[in-house]
């Protein structure tokens, strides 16, 4: 069965899967001149590359471009290839402040480390997968900003197969805890009819110097 949360008023409080996880809607938290300035700026200052992985022995580039920001000399692999954190941003570390600002009345998290994922249009997606690495923890938080085109956002639990499906729109923050990452999965789901860019913001914590990031 799939579900299109986005017809739910955006409440923080309200938990958008129906069993072994939990998944926030705040809504949109920008103004429309604030989300496009942070639109423009992240396209034309973060440093975007296409990202890269080993398959059967071969190296894959994706069209998707990606950048890793944070506050330490973070490391992560993930399909054989190792990437390095940058330094934060001045609009990137107010981002983050920004977020943990909004999380503080239901769960209180600093997040040391920020995934960037450029889509150039609707052709562009991201298969379905789990943030479930060690170094996140068992009930790691992610919290999740867009920027750009609308795109579907979508979560499939790993055994019953059930769906839960949200539009995200330009300056929404959504947030992913608990158990999500053990019984879910997300994609970010692909659409001819998208014709415009998409940056999202995953804030993330990290518990080591060392990360590895699927």
């Amino acid at each position: 069965m799939s579900l299109d949360l986005f017809a739910y008023p955006p409440d923080p409080q309200t938990n958008l899967l129906p069993y072994e996880g939990i998944v926030n809607d705040y809504g949109v938290i920008l103004s429309q001149h604030e989300a496009d300035a942070c639109l423009k700026a992240l396209l034309n200052d973060i440093a975007w590359r296409h990202d890269q992985a080993l398959i059967y022995g071969k190296l894959i580039t994706t069209a998707r471009q990606v950048a890793w920001y944070g506050e330490g000399a973070f490391s992560y692999t993930y399909s054989g290839i190792t990437r390095r954190a940058l330094a934060w941003t001045p609009l990137l570390l107010q981002l983050k402040q920004q977020v943990e600002r909004h999380l503080q009345a239901v769960s209180p998290t600093v997040f040391n480390s920020c995934l960037l994922n450029r889509y150039a249009n609707g052709n562009e997606g991201m298969a379905w997968h789990s943030d479930d690495e060690k170094e996140l923890g068992r009930r790691t938080v992610i919290a999740s900003l867009s920027f750009g085109a609308e795109r579907k956002f979508a979560l499939r639990h790993k055994k019953t197969r059930e769906k839960r499906e949200i539009m995200l729109q330009h300056g929404q923050l959504i947030v992913m805890r608990g158990d999500t990452q053990q019984y879910w999965q997300h994609a970010i789901m692909k659409s001819s009819r998208v014709t415009e860019e998409r940056i999202s913001l995953t804030f993330r914590t990290y518990g080591g110097q060392n990360a590895v990031s699927g």
